[in-house]
């Protein structure tokens, strides 16, 4: 019986779930994610060697974050480029930053706005750079960051994030975006 090839390309058959990373102080670390960003310690444990804390924001996902034991002392350049959280809206968005200025160990704070998101970037207690950004209802092209000032008015950051993006020559609607990439992706029939 033959069998069709599997394919990669529909919505469900491949979804992003979690990433793991190897950090130097397991408990410095697990209580920054957990005390300054939130998230729920869902499990915790050795597998040989390695100690292991599981990190979750999502009762559907037993980990989000894994932390693990292990990452030498002399690894001087981190392989993570960022990881990414998303806001619901402007308000937790600055609750995030007000959370992380608090935070002795945090460093590298920047607001910035890329037209189709207002993010905030920041280090973590052992340099990894996370991003917390709310995304905008339009979309424009990639890379672009400019600074923005969080303690302005809702109106007036959504005013200058649409501002950047309608400078750029593909603005659109962050739906128009999204059906395009629904229909290269595969998601949907050829218009």
């Amino acid at each position: 019986m033959n069998h069709p090839a599997p394919s990669l390309s529909g919505r469900h058959s491949l979804v992003f779930s979690h990433m793991g990373f190897f950090v130097r102080d397991l408990a410095r670390m697990a209580r920054f994610y957990q005390d300054v960003l939130c998230f729920t310690e869902t499990d915790q444990g050795d597998l040989g060697p390695v100690q292991l804390v599981f990190l979750s924001r999502d009762p559907a996902e037993h980990h989000q974050i894994v932390l693990m034991s292990g990452r030498p002392e002399e690894a001087h350049f981190n392989v993570i480029n960022q990881i990414s959280l998303r806001v619901p809206d402007l308000a937790t968005l600055r609750l995030v930053r007000d959370r992380v200025v608090a935070e002795p160990d945090v460093s590298d704070l920047i607001c910035a706005t890329h037209g189709n998101a207002v993010s905030i970037y920041f280090r973590d207690p052992e340099g990894n750079r996370l991003e917390v950004f709310l995304d905008m209802p339009w979309y424009c092209e990639q890379p672009l960051r400019e600074p923005i000032d969080l303690d302005q008015s809702d109106e007036a950051v959504m005013a200058q994030a649409e501002a950047l993006a309608r400078s750029r020559p593909r603005f659109q609607s962050r739906a128009q975006w999204q059906a395009e990439m629904a229909r290269r992706m595969g998601y949907t029939e050829e218009a």
